[in-house]
């Protein structure tokens, strides 16, 4: 495992596992496309239980595949309500990337929706929060975001060539103001 640099992963204490050989074959299981259809319908619950059950310290992917999952909390576009969701993390400069692939489903995920209505969010790992403020990546950073990503799981490449029809949103989650609370 290594630690990630910089400002909001430090805060966070966000690692990065260097996953097994099991994890590494969950990872190419789960991209595919009757597994990551199952996952996109059924994961974030199971998860979501997990996580409380434990403190936030573990999630099925971060057991199963060793991947660095985050819990993000939005406010909800059309309800205001607060709304939490298992998102893979990237570490990019210190801040942590989000990318709406949604399993490599057809719909955009919800939570992006959410981020576009207010960009002002909370961001927990391992127990630990912190007010982030999500800026939408431009083109060019997409793709760096999703090579990066790539690194980290596999599954995003595959993911990225199965979708059609709508265009992928990614955020950079920058620290913000620790006044700000749901």
């Amino acid at each position: 495992m290594h630690r990630a640099d910089g400002h909001l992963v430090e805060r966070l204490g966000l690692v990065v596992p260097r996953p097994n050989a099991v994890q590494r074959m969950q990872q190419r299981l789960a991209a595919t496309r009757a597994v990551a259809w199952v996952f996109a319908h059924t994961l974030d619950p199971i998860d979501s239980v997990l996580s409380a059950l434990t403190g936030g310290r573990l999630t099925i992917p971060r057991i199963a595949a060793g991947l660095p999952v985050v819990f993000l909390t939005t406010t909800g576009a059309k309800s205001g309500r607060p709304r939490r969701v298992p998102l893979l993390s990237i570490p990019v400069a210190g801040n942590v990337a989000v990318l709406g692939t949604n399993y490599g489903q057809p719909t955009t995920p919800g939570w992006v929706v959410n981020l576009e209505a207010d960009a002002r969010a909370r961001l927990s790992y391992m127990g630990r929060t912190a007010a982030v403020r999500a800026r939408p990546v431009s083109p060019s950073e997409l793709d760096g975001l999703f090579e990066e990503g790539a690194r980290i799981y596999g599954g995003y490449a595959v993911y990225r060539s199965r979708i059609r029809g709508r265009r992928v949103r990614g955020f950079i989650l920058e620290p913000a103001d620790d006044t700000w609370s749901r």
